[in-house]
């Protein structure tokens, strides 16, 4: 999954410290459940306020770690995650819309493209998640409602749209055996 827009609130003036960082609403929750259900949780998140120099590595260290103690308040954790730093206008395999980081998620769990679905509120995460055949889902929660509104091109369809984390995580768990 994407983290800004979909486990926290996605400021328009980026996040920048620890004090920023807060989940979105039911998210910690909604982890959970896929930690509970036995699902791996990657997250894949374009970070271009370390390319830019607005933050530091250090600094961004520092909001993953808050962004992890939240999580584990609600119970939750991520398995992995995946950060592309660069600023925007580079040629990174890794910065999504590329692939690059999501297909390292699928190697480190050794997981199948079509059986391991990318949450996200932008359409880079979708062309990410197709670019490599995995199934898309669409939030409307941070980017999410623009992007939809936007309206989506047919090399990212089909995309299942949900309000938010946690009825993302419900259309996973009603698609398992």
């Amino acid at each position: 999954m994407d983290r800004d827009g979909v486990l926290n609130i996605d400021r328009p003036d980026s996040v920048k410290s620890p004090g920023d960082f807060e989940l979105l609403p039911r998210a910690g929750e909604a982890v959970a459940r896929l930690n509970q259900a036995g699902i791996k949780v990657a997250v894949v998140t374009n970070q271009s306020i370390v390319g830019r120099g607005i933050i530091s590595r250090d600094m961004l260290t520092r909001i993953h770690e808050t962004m992890q103690g939240e999580l584990a308040r609600a119970g939750a954790r991520i398995d992995t995650l995946l950060v592309a730093p660069d600023a925007p206008g580079g040629h990174s395999e890794r910065r999504k819309p590329a692939p690059g980081m999501l297909r390292e998620a699928l190697t480190h769990f050794s997981a199948p493209a079509g059986e391991s679905p990318m949450i996200g509120d932008a359409l880079r995460d979708l062309e990410a998640a197709a670019a490599l055949g995995c199934p898309r889902i669409l939030v409307r929660t941070g980017k999410g409602a623009a992007t939809q509104a936007g309206g989506l091109p047919a090399s990212v369809l089909p995309v299942a749209v949900c309000e938010d984390l946690w009825d993302a995580v419900d259309s996973i768990l009603r698609k398992r055996p």
